[in-house]
């Protein structure tokens, strides 16, 4: 499989991960913590071949880069945590520092 489709899918995995820590209510509800375990693991499954294929400052840079972006959006979406202009400006930096690493490796 392309290392980018798994890349993407580990950025899901670790996205949902987050999702459901944040609904565990730091471990109170554990079902939830549970679910957010699988998640984790499930992503750190589809990350290893991923180091494999392409170069791990890269992968962690991306990886990280669009699930901080992703989890500020559910944060603001799902959960309506508020984020101020400089919080987006810095999201937004985030974000472009992404793209700009992956459009370096084409």
């Amino acid at each position: 499989m392309n290392a980018w489709v798994l890349l993407s899918l580990a950025i899901f995995l670790e996205v949902c991960g987050t999702f459901f820590l944040k609904l565990s209510d730091g471990f109170e509800k554990w079902h939830f913590g549970v679910i957010s375990i699988l998640f984790f693991m499930s992503c750190f499954v589809a990350l290893a071949p991923v180091m494999k294929a392409l170069p791990v400052g890269i992968v962690y840079a991306v990886w990280a880069g669009v699930g901080i972006v992703a989890a500020s959006l559910i944060g603001v979406l799902i959960f309506g945590e508020k984020l101020g202009a400089i919080h987006l400006v810095f999201i937004a930096m985030i974000l472009v520092g992404t793209v700009g690493l992956k459009m370096n490796l084409q």
